[in-house]
């Protein structure tokens, strides 16, 4: 029986692994689980030979539920070279492997999405050019279809939006209420925050989002003015707080860090 993401108690904190070795993301999750994670957030993208054996290796030897991803990034960064087929294919595998979820991109099978928007825009968070969203119905179809077998398989699917752009609150609702069509068990969506305005404005579509929303939302932005929204959001009712145990080059050096984040969570609901 896997482990429900969607059901953790939120919120959930993810140890984010980007290892390049079965046994230095093995290690990297022990590590985390000792500083407090109760969830992993496995980057299949890094490793060096994401291979069945090294998928099951992992996966197995983790003692926390595990969200697979593949953003098809290699461990410095740069392009890992995956075409669409084959970015979707490795996260099938770790399902078959035991993974509890993936995390499908909003791009997923429309590659050309994920730099910029391709479709008609006649949404207000179509606005701006954001990426990662797609609103074509042939498209969406095969999304949907991918999570209905994620869920044949009794594992669970994350769907995630990183638009890189700024949202009010409004907006990031209507999003995430699009996106709940597709039947995911959470989502996730990421704007961004360049000044203080828009950080407050972060903060405040957290709030909306948990009245207006059924599915579980993990909603934070990035950005110069961003990081606040990474730790707070959470406290207000995200339902995932990405974390890394400790920093490395591979790192995504906005992320929190693990105990602090833990600690911080902890304080901040005490008066909420």
């Amino acid at each position: 029986m896997r482990t429900s993401l969607a059901k953790l108690p939120a919120p959930a904190l993810a140890g984010v692994v980007r290892e390049r070795t079965a046994a230095a993301s093995i290690a990297e999750i022990k590590n985390c689980w000792y500083d407090g994670a109760t969830m992993i957030d496995l980057h299949l993208s890094c490793l060096d030979t994401p291979d069945e054996e090294t998928l099951k290796k992992i996966i197995s030897a983790s003692p926390l539920p595990v969200l697979a991803l593949n953003y098809n990034g290699l461990y410095d960064w740069s392009d890992a070279g995956f075409s669409e087929d084959a970015r979707i294919e490795s996260l099938r595998l770790a399902v078959d492997f035991g993974a509890a979820g993936i995390d499908m991109q909003g791009y997923s099978f429309d590659a050309a999405s994920k730099t910029g928007f391709c479709g008609e825009d006649r949404y207000s968070f179509t606005k701006g050019n954001p990426k990662e969203i797609v609103t074509d119905p042939a498209v969406i179809a095969k999304q949907c279809a991918l999570i209905e077998e994620v869920h044949s398989k009794g594992a669970e699917v994350l769907l995630s939006c990183h638009p890189g752009v700024a949202m009010n609150a409004e907006t990031v609702v209507e999003l995430a209420l699009f996106l709940e069509q597709r039947n995911p068990d959470i989502i996730k969506i990421v704007t961004s925050a360049a000044c203080e305005e828009e950080m407050l404005e972060s903060i405040r579509a957290m709030l909306l989002l948990k009245k207006e929303v059924k599915t579980p939302v993990s909603y934070h932005a990035n950005g110069k003015a961003g990081s606040l929204s990474r730790i707070l959001n959470p406290a207000l009712g995200g339902h995932i707080a990405f974390c890394v145990d400790r920093y490395s080059d591979s790192s995504t050096m906005e992320q929190l860090d693990l105990r602090t984040a833990k600690q911080a969570i902890e304080s901040l609901r005490k008066f909420l």
